[in-house]
């Protein structure tokens, strides 16, 4: 059996297709058909990919290594690389994958205290880490950060409101 990484690509048209590469190989299976490439690294993040004698620039733009999760721009056009190997389909296969993502629907406030700032609205994408909105408490401002990766799709607070602990104070999608 030959052993492969899975990735599941998504352009900025929306346009999926599946990306088997072997495993210590040149070559692999787009959308179930052959394949064979070389890469040669240009510079930092930068490649220059050659597939079926078809020439590609490729630049990393981030890599989130957490979430497997990858954004590269291919000849100009961005695409979103999700890599899966062969433990993330046998948790897919015994319906364990949801353990492993836990998607954040809402953030509640960590502690009671005054709404200082609110620094993203509704519709907003974030990242895990960005700072959402500065919450007073016992006369200190903290900075409250995503859980996760989202768009906001309810903000339940307004500056200069107060909030108790375990209030919801904003939903994603």
């Amino acid at each position: 059996m030959i052993s492969m990484n899975s990735i599941k690509v998504v352009g900025e048209n929306k346009k999926e297709f599946t990306i088997d590469i072997e495993k210590n190989s040149n070559s692999g299976l787009i959308n179930n058909e052959k394949f064979e490439w070389d890469v040669i690294k240009v510079k930092e993040n930068v490649f220059h990919v050659l597939k079926n004698n078809k020439s590609y620039n490729v630049e990393v733009l981030s890599i989130n290594k957490e979430d497997k999760l990858f954004f590269i721009k291919v000849n100009g056009i961005k695409y979103k690389f999700t890599i899966k190997d062969k433990y993330d389909e046998l948790l897919h296969t015994l319906g364990m994958d949801n353990l492993v993502n836990n998607k954040v629907a809402e953030l509640k406030a960590p502690m009671p205290g005054l709404i200082l700032g609110i620094s993203v609205t509704i519709g907003d994408t974030v990242s895990k880490g960005d700072t959402l909105l500065i919450l007073e408490a016992m006369k200190m401002e903290n900075s409250i950060k995503s859980p996760t990766d989202g768009v906001i799709k309810n903000i339940a607070v307004k500056k200069g409101e107060t909030v108790e602990k375990n209030q919801v104070i904003l939903n994603f999608l």
